[in-house]
């Protein structure tokens, strides 16, 4: 299979390398370090499961130099989707295939007004990576998996093609009963964890533990429930409990990526997570107050980032 991977960092790195050692041809395209070290060196994967090395068809900042493949896995951050989503263009052939593995509910509706709906599938990841030196994917924690489908929910025989190459190269694979539902799940979790980590600048096992956070962030998971439910996506109320007590699970120290960001002053995700709750919950009518004070209290922080706070006077 003919596989181009946007954004080769921790999620499309590892995925992309594990594609590429099972013989599939991959071609990584991203900018900077990482790149050059990819397309010099190959990219090197250390994870509890073991360490190894592969090397793409091609590392490029062009995806008109790779020309249409089969399948297209986006995993860049997801303020950058907006404006990558046309320059894949050079990448899209008659049967090729696009699966974002983006944090947020918003990317297959981005990439099919840029692409096509047709191209476009549901997908989200479960994986802890980043890259620890140009070149380097270091995997830290969850099970890898790729959740993935039709946007209509019927088994096609191209996500079944896909299942089975994922599966092959040594990762999980899951075509779930219903894509907007698994999407929906996995949302609710990391908005909720990066909005309460990012305020409290502190990990997580921190503001588990105190009731007063906790209580915050079960409201906010309800919340995502409530927003879901009223955008037809049949989210089980029940699902906030569960992933409040999966939260729990997770070692003491964690953080989240969008935590990270703000944290060290870079362009985060708020935008798409919890920014997206107050959004489709104004859309759909329903009132999100905790996921509103997330955002506007993280909002100073972001504008600071890309350099666009108000003017002083």
């Amino acid at each position: 299979m003919r596989i181009a991977v946007f954004g080769p960092g921790g999620v499309g790195g590892y995925f992309g390398a594990h594609l590429a050692r099972a013989g599939h041809e991959v071609h990584l395209i991203g900018r900077g370090a990482h790149l050059e070290a990819a397309r010099a060196a190959g990219l090197r994967i250390e994870s509890p499961q073991g360490a190894f090395s592969a090397r793409p068809a091609s590392a490029t900042g062009d995806p008109a130099a790779i020309g249409p493949v089969d399948l297209v896995l986006v995993a860049v951050k997801t303020w950058q989707l907006v404006e990558a989503a046309p320059t894949l263009a050079p990448l899209i052939g008659s049967a090729t295939v696009v699966l974002p593995l983006l944090n947020g509910v918003e990317a297959p509706d981005i990439l099919a007004a840029a692409l096509g709906p047709e191209r476009v599938l549901g997908g989200l990841c479960r994986i802890i990576a980043y890259i620890a030196a140009p070149g380097v994917i270091r995997h830290v924690g969850a099970e890898p998996t790729i959740i993935f489908g039709e946007l209509d929910n019927r088994r096609s025989a191209r996500v079944e093609t896909l299942r089975a190459a994922f599966s092959e190269a040594g990762f999980g694979a899951i075509v779930p009963p219903d894509i907007h539902v698994a999407i929906w799940e996995k949302f609710m979790l990391v908005c909720t964890w990066s909005g309460l980590g990012a305020v409290t600048r502190a990990p997580i096992g921190v503001w588990l533990r105190l009731p007063g956070t906790r209580a915050l962030a079960q409201a906010a998971l309800r919340e995502v429930v409530a927003v879901a439910n009223a955008r037809g996506v049949a989210l089980d109320p029940m699902q906030a409990d569960a992933t409040l007590r999966f939260l729990d699970t997770l070692p003491y120290e964690s953080t989240a990526s969008m935590q990270r960001d703000m944290m060290e002053g870079r362009p985060s995700e708020l935008e798409a997570q919890n920014g997206a709750v107050v959004r489709l919950g104004q859309a759909a009518g329903v009132p999100t107050p905790v996921h509103s004070f997330l955002y506007h209290a993280l909002l100073p922080q972001e504008l600071a980032a890309r350099g666009a706070l108000p003017p002083a006077g």
